[in-house]
């Protein structure tokens, strides 16, 4: 009786599922460094404000306690729990986001005409954020300054792009 070893079945989804993987590793890199660099942006801006973690705190207040105390937002008091939950759920967020990014970009690279697609989208979702922010955030935007907002989206957008850029040199665009 013989036995037959080295099917070629096996090497094939032991490939996929090493390609998923870097895919999704991608993902939460890319999103580990949109969110820390937004962390840093609002971290420099409320130490030159004299109120470090300021943001992350009113942020988690909205968010987490529904706003109660933001109506005076000088007089809110720092909660490094708040912080911590709100910085940690922020992380989650972008992770989300990087690993959403990280897959559409392995599918364009299969698929060219994919590329614009996924450009576009990027640019509807940017635009989208600072929409959805300025209609359903407004009070936070007034405690907040939108331009940091935006700066910050937009810095960590810049950050994500750069390491996928390093990650998908080949990636061609053809609409």
């Amino acid at each position: 009786m013989a036995v037959q070893s080295g099917t070629p079945s096996a090497p094939v989804i032991s490939a996929r599922s090493s390609e998923v993987t870097d895919i999704y590793k991608q993902g939460i890199v890319a999103g580990v460094i949109g969110a820390a660099t937004v962390a840093i942006w609002f971290f420099i801006i409320d130490v030159f404000s004299g109120r470090p973690f300021y943001t992350p705190n009113v942020l988690g207040t909205a968010l987490f306690r529904h706003g109660s105390g933001l109506n005076q937002p000088h007089a809110l008091a720092i909660s490094l729990e708040i912080v911590l939950v709100y910085t940690w759920v922020h992380g989650m967020a972008f992770c989300v986001i990087g690993g959403f990014a990280s897959k559409l970009l392995a599918l364009a690279e299969r698929n060219l005409n994919l590329g614009f697609g996924i450009v576009l989208l990027f640019v509807i979702f940017e635009f989208g954020f600072v929409g959805a922010a300025f209609i359903f955030a407004e009070p936070i935007l007034q405690v907040l300054a939108w331009p940091a907002v935006l700066v910050g989206n937009l810095l960590a957008a810049t950050a994500m792009a750069g390491y996928f850029w390093r990650h998908h040199r080949n990636l061609t665009i053809a609409p």
